[in-house]
């Protein structure tokens, strides 16, 4: 039998090692778990058994029906049906004056599925974009008056815009966020942005509530957004809707870059806005859009 040498005795100590970390991760996890379960709401918690109640088969259940599965009393569940119902999650059959799934479960399914099937999608055109470019690519969704950076490829250049994965920034001074903001209808605006002053990142976001409409207006005109150090000092960005099947803008994909390398007259003379629509463009045939009838 033939002795286990060194780089055997080295893979060896290396698998003792792996195992010893699995089985602490086990361990950290079961005890976040545990943690996590003390702050459970028992209201909250019951309120998600009646939405999980439904199935295919049992679209419809009745108060009675649901007090037995849950074990809770008629008068608790009937105050969670009607909180779940005043909020869209649980309608009511009014024939048969039984309860169902409302149209909001439907409305955070289809956001669920539409981030899912949107940053597996982008992640080709990021990469055509950053070597078309050479720039670090983006893609980022709107939600409410801040924009989620989903994905990025980051440029492979030494001096280079760092990715913003993760990162939630005000849609207002950035271009993935104004771009989006752009095809929404004014009152959506004033909603979402409801004092007349804005919050400053930089010396140079926008200022007013006005300011950032006229910003809109043009943006929508041109088909694109651009981010003149309004989020970051000596950064800057350009930004161009996309689209799904139903035509709405869901998403947007941009480039971001030290600010001295992105100066309109650049971006113009070296095709990197219209590299910029047609990655947008892409990634919008990509979910489903069709180009014969552009919604503005």
């Amino acid at each position: 039998m033939e002795r286990e040498g060194p780089a055997g005795a080295e893979r060896q100590q290396a698998g003792d090692i792996t195992q010893v970390a699995l089985i602490a991760a086990e361990e950290n996890e079961r005890a976040m778990k545990r943690e996590k379960a003390n702050y459970l709401i028992q209201s909250v918690s019951h309120a998600l058994d009646i939405l999980e109640s439904f199935t295919k088969t049992e679209d419809e259940l009745g108060v009675t029906e649901l007090s037995k599965r849950l074990g809770l009393h008629k008068n608790n569940v009937f105050r969670l049906l009607a909180t779940l119902e005043h909020r869209g999650y649980i309608e009511q059959n009014r024939t048969t004056e039984n309860y169902r799934l409302g149209p909001k479960t439907l409305q955070l399914g289809s956001i669920f599925i539409e981030q899912r099937e949107c940053r597996r999608q982008a992640r080709p055109v990021l990469e055509n974009l950053m070597e078309g470019t050479g720039e670090t690519a983006v893609v980022a969704v709107l939600r409410a008056n801040k924009v989620i950076y989903m994905d990025s490829v980051e440029s492979g250049r030494t001096v280079r815009a760092v990715s913003r994965i993760g990162a939630m920034l005000p849609a207002h001074c950035t271009a993935v966020g104004k771009v989006q903001l752009a095809f929404l209808p004014s009152a959506e605006i004033e909603r979402l942005f409801p004092d007349r002053e804005l919050s400053p990142k930089t010396a140079l976001t926008l200022q007013t509530r006005e300011e950032l409409m006229s910003a809109l207006t043009a943006t929508r005109e041109k088909g694109y957004a651009i981010e003149n150090e309004e989020c970051d000092l000596e950064v800057k960005s350009i930004a161009a809707p996309v689209r799904d099947f139903s035509k709405n803008v869901i998403a947007a994909v941009g480039i971001v870059a030290p600010a001295n390398r992105l100066s309109e007259e650049f971006l113009e003379k070296n095709g990197f806005i219209a590299q910029v629509k047609e990655a947008a463009n892409a990634l919008s045939e990509k979910l489903g859009y069709f180009h014969g009838a552009v919604k503005k």
